[in-house]
């Protein structure tokens, strides 16, 4: 296999969020994907299995312990990858989690930006004794959270619950027991957690335990970010169409900058955002 490296939003090497991308890996079985993720050692890898005549790619995600429905960053940083080689454009690629358009651009200083366009996101209650467990792995306290923004568990390809803190303070204090929140997501069927903290009506900031991947923090998540759109969109916390900036990474000293677009439509996907450039 020949896999590139890359980090997903932001236009600096040293920021955003590393992915390994494999853009032939026909033939190779999950075994051998495994291996080369946990080999990479990001908290994803993108594999191409399959490049179809109509232009669309099947693709699949494993972090160094095992596979993901869907990763947003891995699909920016391959749709990114395959632009350099073949030109910006339009894609279609098929995840486990089903099809994800993406679109390709150059930037205004040559750079390349990719946008993906989430499946149909929903959120489902998060259960109160979930709820207390995942304060106390984390440390939080029932008055850290922002009563304006109610713990969910949100989807847009992949479950995250989301947990917003009115405190930003709080939200830069990450300290958990990786171990027991790696049980308790992994009984859940979750991928990573979104702590929020809302900035102000457009901006948030984000942070996003990933242990079931092996990886305390991931520094940008793209699939919690749609999630989150979708969440703010079936809460009416935000009036759409509206686009949202998220930041994250900050905390970790590898910034990103991740721009949300939540149509109107109910069912319509989220879009995001974001740049990606070659390690």
């Amino acid at each position: 296999m020949e896999i590139l490296r890359y980090v997903a939003f932001s236009g600096d090497p040293e920021g955003g969020n590393p992915a390994g991308v494999v853009l032939d890996a026909a033939g190779a079985d999950d075994a051998a994907m495994l291996a080369a993720a946990a080999e990479v050692g990001y908290s994803e890898t993108a594999f191409v299995t399959e490049a179809r005549d109509d232009g669309s790619l099947a693709v699949r995600y494993f972090s160094p312990l095992a596979e993901v429905p869907f990763c947003g960053h891995a699909t920016i940083a391959t749709a990114v990858a395959h632009a350099e080689r073949h030109g910006t454009g339009r894609l279609l690629l098929r995840t486990p989690a089903g099809p994800v358009p993406v679109t390709t651009d150059r930037t205004a200083d040559g750079g390349l930006v990719a946008t993906l366009v989430s499946v149909a996101p929903r959120t489902v209650p998060l259960e109160q004794a979930d709820l207390d467990t995942l304060l106390s792995l984390l440390g939080w306290s029932p008055e850290d959270l922002d009563p304006l923004l109610p713990p969910r568990v949100a989807y847009a390809g992949a479950w995250h619950p989301v947990i917003a803190t009115a405190s930003r303070e709080r939200l830069a204090r990450l300290d958990y027991d990786m171990a027991a929140l790696a049980g308790l997501m992994a009984r859940r069927d979750w991928t990573t957690v979104d702590l929020v903290h809302r900035e102000s009506p457009t901006v948030f900031h984000a942070r996003n335990p990933f242990p079931p991947g092996g990886v305390v923090e991931d520094p940008a998540t793209g699939a919690a970010a749609a999630a989150f759109g979708g969440y703010l969109r079936e809460l009416g916390l935000v009036t759409p169409p509206a686009t949202l900036t998220i930041r994250q990474g900050e905390d970790m000293g590898r910034p990103s900058t991740l721009t949300v677009s939540v149509p109107a439509g109910p069912q319509e996907g989220i879009g995001v955002t974001g740049r990606a450039v070659r390690i």
